[in-house]
């Protein structure tokens, strides 16, 4: 079973069902991932229908630990994204599971 899925294999899909040349499917592909990032740096949130909201959180400065050397080192503010899943979404990969 396959685990990663590439931007080349997105490319491949959007021209074979699409019939799109391989270079605008990259192309397409390339602008919705931006357009993706420029909405959720610019808005913190992003929600896509029937699919789930990303949004950025800030997490705080704080004191980890190397769980083999035991060394305290202090881990630097910084922003995550975070992925909440629609109950579209959801619904629809628990019916698979039920397959």
């Amino acid at each position: 079973m396959r685990v990663n899925l590439t931007k080349k294999d997105l490319v491949n899909s959007v021209y074979m069902q699409l019939g799109f040349s391989k270079q605008i499917s990259e192309n397409l592909i390339d602008d919705f991932f931006q357009t993706i990032i420029d909405n959720l740096y610019k808005e913190k949130v992003l929600k896509l229908s029937k699919f789930g909201t990303f949004s950025i959180r800030q997490k705080k400065s704080r004191i980890g630990r190397n769980p083999k050397t035991k060394e305290k080192k202090m881990i630097s503010e910084r922003n995550v994204v975070l992925f909440k899943p629609s109950k579209d979404f959801k619904d629809f990969i628990n019916l698979l599971n039920n397959e």
